[in-house]
């Protein structure tokens, strides 16, 4: 069964900025990119850091690819499918998110 978690509108949300949301008992960090009207969400828990800290890392592109900036270690993990630039084998989880009449839902599980 698929299941959307309402989180907040598309107005509470700061471009190119990250927040951090609790769903299914997870920490999610969502960002936005205003220039593609592109949201993205992935765990906020840094495996190189061992700390809940993504969604206050900073936002950007490298070679046109959409990447977050750990605040602990600057390692770079893509915000699509959470790959680590700088190793490879490190991969955060990632979630499905979207926006309908305005409210920013993330795919939950259960």
């Amino acid at each position: 069964m698929s299941n959307w978690l309402t989180i907040c509108t598309i107005e509470d949300l700061i471009p190119q900025t990250g927040i951090c949301a609790k769903v299914a008992g997870e920490q999610v960090a969502i960002f936005y990119c205003k220039r593609t009207e592109q949201l993205y969400a992935l765990s906020n828990f840094d495996p190189v850091g061992k700390a809940n800290v993504l969604s206050r890392g900073i936002m950007g592109s490298i070679e046109g690819s959409p990447y977050v900036a750990s605040p602990l270690y600057k390692h770079h993990f893509h915000l699509e499918d959470g790959t680590c630039l700088e190793d490879p084998a490190v991969q955060i989880q990632t979630y499905g998110i979207r926006t309908l009449e305005g409210q920013v839902q993330i795919h939950t599980s259960t």
